[in-house]
C-alpha cells in the first residue's frame, strides 16, 4: 500500500509570521525527507498558486505533487499538468471590478504564475496587470482576495458564494478569500489525486493536514487527517487526530498499520 500525505501550507507547513529560519522549521523538512526515503508520497494541497510556493520551498522540500489554488491547478513533481480547471473569465473580471476598485488586495493565478494589481515585496516572479485583459494567456486558475478580519472574509466569501454560486465557489482562509472553479475545492484535489496515484501504485491511503476552514474538504476526503490546537475547534472535531507539529503526523503516518 502506498502512502500518500497532502499537506496544507501556510500555518500547517509555512508560518510566515515567524522569524527566519522558523518560518520553514527545519524538523519539518527533515522529516518530509525521511517520509520520502522510506517510499512514500509528500506533497502540497493549498489555495497559493505554484508561484507562490516555490520561492519559499526550492532547496529544502521537493514534494511529489502540488495541488494548487484550491484543487484546480494540479501537477506532479516535474511541475506536468495533473488536472486543470479554470475560472470564468467573465466572472473573473466581475470580481475584479467588484473589489479591486475598493482597495482590496487581488491575486489571480493564471496557469500557476502570480497576478497582482501594483508592486510587492515578494521573493519570486509575478506580473502587474490592469484587469483580466491584460493578464497572461491562459486558465485564470483561481481569484484570491485579502481582508482585513475574520468576520469581513466570512461576510464576502458568502456574498460571492451568493452571487456567483453558479460558476465559482469561495473559500475563506482565516482572511483570505480563495474563489476557485465550481467544483474545486482542496477535496477534489486529493480525489484527483488518489485516482491518479491508484493508476501508478495500486492502492493508497491517504492522509491529509491541515489547520484552517478551507482545509475541511482535504481534512474529509483523507482516509486519516492531522490538525493542531490552534485550529479552529469545528476542524479538531472533524480530524481523526490532533497533533502537536506536522512532524507528529508524518510519524503517525509512517507508523500506521492499516
Amino acid at each position: 500500500m502506498k502512502k500518500v500525505f497532502a499537506s496544507d501550507f501556510d500555518g500547517t507547513l509555512y508560518f510566515y509570521k515567524a522569524p527566519d529560519p522558523d518560518k520553514l522549521p527545519a524538523a519539518s523538512v527533515a522529516k518530509i525527507k525521511e517520509y520520502q526515503e522510506a517510499g512514500n508520497l509528500f506533497g502540497l494541497c493549498t489555495g497559493r498558486q505554484v508561484g507562490g510556493l516555490t520561492p519559499f520551498i526550492t532547496g529544502f522540500v521537493e514534494p511529489d505533487f502540488f495541488i494548487t489554488s484550491s484543487g484546480s491547478n494540479i501537477v506532479d513533481h516535474a511541475f506536468q499538468p495533473i488536472y486543470k480547471r479554470g475560472v470564468d473569465p467573465a466572472v473573473a473580471d466581475a470580481l475584479v471590478k467588484e473589489f479591486n476598485p475598493k482597495g482590496y488586495r487581488m491575486t489571480l493565478d493564471v496557469e500557476g504564475d502570480i497576478c497582482v494589481f501594483a508592486e510587492m515585496d515578494y521573493p519570486g516572479k509575478y506580473y502587474i496587470i490592469t484587469g483580466v485583459d491584460d493578464a497572461p494567456e491562459g486558465l485564470i486558475h483561481e481569484v484570491s482576495i485579502h481582508t482585513e478580519s475574520l468576520e469581513e472574509a466570512a461576510a464576502m466569501s458568502a456574498w460571492i458564494n451568493e452571487q456567483f454560486g453558479d460558476k465559482v465557489e469561495a473559500f475563506q482562509n482565516v482572511v483570505e478569500i480563495d474563489i476557485a472553479p465550481l467544483g474545486c475545492s482542496k477535496g477534489k484535489g486529493v480525489g484527483v489525486l488518489r485516482d491518479y496515484y491508484r493508476e501508478k501504485y495500486g492502492d493508497i491511503r491517504l492522509y491529509g493536514i491541515g489547520d484552517s476552514i478551507n482545509d475541511l474538504p482535504l481534512i474529509d476526503a483523507a482516509d486519516v487527517s492531522y490538525t493542531f490546537p490552534y485550529a479552529p475547534e469545528e476542524v479538531q472535531a472533524r480530524v481523526t487526530k490532533v497533533v502537536p507539529t506536522i512532524v507528529d503526523a508524518l510519524e503517525d503516518s509512517m507508523e500506521d498499520e492499516a
